[in-house]
Parts: C-alpha cells; sequence; structure tokens
C-alpha cells in the first residue's frame, strides 16, 4: 500500500468557534485517535486533495510539528451546500492491531456475458476489511471474465491474502445482467430451436 504525505500543526484550541476560525482560513481540523493519545491538528485543505478525491486507499504519514503518526483515514465531514472540506478522523495505525477498512473493488476484464448482450454491474463499490496495515492492498481487483449472463462474483469468492472480508458472503459483488436485448435475443433464439423442431 502506498503512503501519502500530510505536514500539520497543533491545534492549540479544540471546540467549535475554534474550528470555525480554522476555515476560514482554509485549514482543515482533524484528529488522529486509537493510539496513545488523542492527537488534534490542522493541515491546509490542498494538503489532502489527493488523498481524498480517489478511489484507492493509502496509509498516511501526517508530520505534526516534527512527529511523525501513521494512521488510516476513517471519516469525512463536508458542508452540506459548499461541500467545503470540514474534519478528517485518522485512525492511528499500530503494528500489532489489526484494523478495519473499507477497501475499493475494481474490476477487471470483460466479462462472457457482456458479449452475450448482459451489462456488468458493480454491486459494490468496496467491500469492509479487517487486518493488519502491511497486509491492506489499495485496492481489490476482481477478475470478471469468465461471468456469463445472470451470474455473479460474491462476497465469498473474494480471497485476499492475510485479509477478512467482513460483508455477508452470499452478498454480489458484481453481476451480469440480462438486458432487454440480451432476453429478447434468447426469446428469439428458443422461438427458432422450438420452430426446428417441429419441422
Amino acid at each position: 500500500m502506498k503512503t501519502f504525505q500530510i505536514k500539520g500543526t497543533a491545534r492549540l484550541a479544540v471546540g467549535k468557534k475554534s474550528n470555525k476560525a480554522l476555515r476560514v482560513q482554509d485549514l482543515v481540523p482533524c484528529v488522529i485517535y486509537g493510539g496513545d493519545k488523542v492527537v488534534h491538528f490542522q493541515a491546509h485543505e490542498n494538503e489532502f486533495r489527493k488523498l481524498i478525491y480517489t478511489p484507492k486507499v493509502y496509509q498516511t504519514s501526517i508530520d505534526v510539528d516534527g512527529t511523525v503518526y501513521n494512521a488510516f483515514m476513517q471519516a469525512l465531514q463536508f458542508h452540506p451546500v459548499t461541500d467545503k472540506l470540514l474534519h478528517i478522523d485518522f485512525l492511528e495505525i499500530r503494528e500489532n492491531v489489526p484494523v478495519k477498512l473499507q477497501i475499493p473493488v475494481r474490476l477487471d476484464g470483460y466479462a462472457k456475458g457482456i458479449q452475450q448482450g448482459g451489462r456488468l454491474k458493480a454491486n459494490l463499490r468496496t467491500l469492509k476489511a479487517k487486518g493488519f496495515s502491511k497486509d491492506f492492498p489499495d485496492e481489490i481487483v476482481i477478475d470478471v471474465t469468465e461471468l456469463n449472463l445472470s451470474e455473479s462474483v460474491r462476497v465469498g469468492d473474494v480471497h485476499v491474502p492475510g485479509i477478512e472480508i467482513l460483508n455477508a458472503k452470499s452478498v454480489p459483488v458484481a453481476t451480469v445482467v440480462v438486458t432487454r436485448a440480451a432476453r429478447a435475443a434468447m426469446a428469439d433464439s428458443s422461438a427458432a430451436a422450438a420452430g426446428g423442431k417441429k419441422k
């Protein structure tokens, strides 16, 4: 997993009033929890652009006044109207403590069912996973090449070394759905076959 670098400074005051003052300066109030102590810091919103506007997951190295914390981003808060980034929660990484993360899913390959007139539908964009930070991938790649019409890749079919997938195993991650065009083609094929038998 790739590491993203952030440089920030400790927050001397916390609370709604101080947070509002920071946001006026385009600074984002943040907190790191899960370690020996809770760390409150601030950083310019530009520091986070490449971290939050990506489908992948990054381990984050956060330099707060010279002290470096390794963490995963856990929660984001945006303004409901302006979409401005308001707050970020980070979970500090401890080497021997497993964590839970939402890992993005990327579907790879051209499903056989698409060639038959179907459409590939992504049912889950992320999978909830548990493991140690060293074992987490940037994304979970799922090969859909062998999927025929109406077939699915389910959570139980997905295996990542060292990682436990926590979603229900029966839930489909991706499905080749039967489109109207494919359904009509199958009906025509069935009708033609039936007509051939009568002859």
